[in-house]
């Protein structure tokens, strides 16, 4: 279950009565696309219906009965999500927003590269640029979809590139372990040579490319690394 610190109110009002219940933030958007893609043990704080949470006032089961149809939990944090609204303070509203435009941020700092450059654009440069754009992250509203709407803008302020990268590696076979657990996501080929050595080629997100450079270095300093 979702903390109670980090839990926000789902209300809805219905015959002149208040309905709560405390939910993931991060998982609302799922939840309401699709109950059964979100385990509902991780998506509320408690499995209580409320008329006030803060007051721990509780509907008697009748009322919820009458109202919702049912005491299934699930059903009930769907009829409240679909007919009722996210309650947000003013600075929970702020943190989440910021939280959400930090990860579009990263997550395009970390796939996209500038085409001139061949190197990822520096994370405050993307930041500029979307203020730029007026781009507003919705605190609702998953990650991946908004970076689609957020590299829309971008396009015409700074080049992107997405064209996968593919890096050769030619690794020890002591390091082995350790640097294919690293590459497996990225792996397209690999191969064990002759001599004990391992080789691979792997297919990546081009602003991820020197970072697994780097780590691959890290794990193996003799190791050979060619860009494709």
């Amino acid at each position: 279950m979702v903390s109670l610190d980090n839990a926000v109110l789902a209300r809805m009002e219905y015959g002149g009565k208040r309905y709560e219940v405390l939910v993931d933030p991060e998982l609302v958007e799922s939840f309401k696309s699709d109950v059964t893609s979100v385990e509902i043990d991780d998506f509320l704080a408690t499995d209580e219906v409320w008329h006030d949470a803060k007051a721990g006032d509780r509907p008697t089961e009748e009322a919820i009965l009458a109202t919702f149809g049912t005491q299934d939990i699930a059903t009930i944090a769907s009829v409240i999500l679909t007919k009722g609204s996210i309650q947000l303070t003013t600075n929970q509203r702020k943190e989440m927003v910021e939280q959400k435009r930090q990860q579009i941020i990263q997550e395009i700092h970390s796939t996209a590269i500038d085409p001139k450059s061949k190197s990822p654009h520096p994370k405050t440069r993307i930041e500029l640029a979307l203020d730029e754009s007026r781009f507003f992250a919705d605190p609702f509203k998953r990650v991946e979809i908004q970076v689609k709407d957020a590299i829309d803008l971008l396009k015409p302020l700074i080049p992107l590139s997405f064209e996968p990268v593919r890096i050769a590696f030619r690794v020890n076979g002591s390091s082995y372990g350790r640097v294919n657990k690293l590459l497996r996501q990225y792996l397209d080929k690999d191969e064990w040579l002759s001599n004990g050595d391992w080789a691979c080629i792997i297919q990546c997100p081009p602003g991820m490319a020197q970072n697994i450079i780097g780590k691959v270095r890290g794990i193996d300093n003799n190791s050979e690394i060619k860009e494709l």
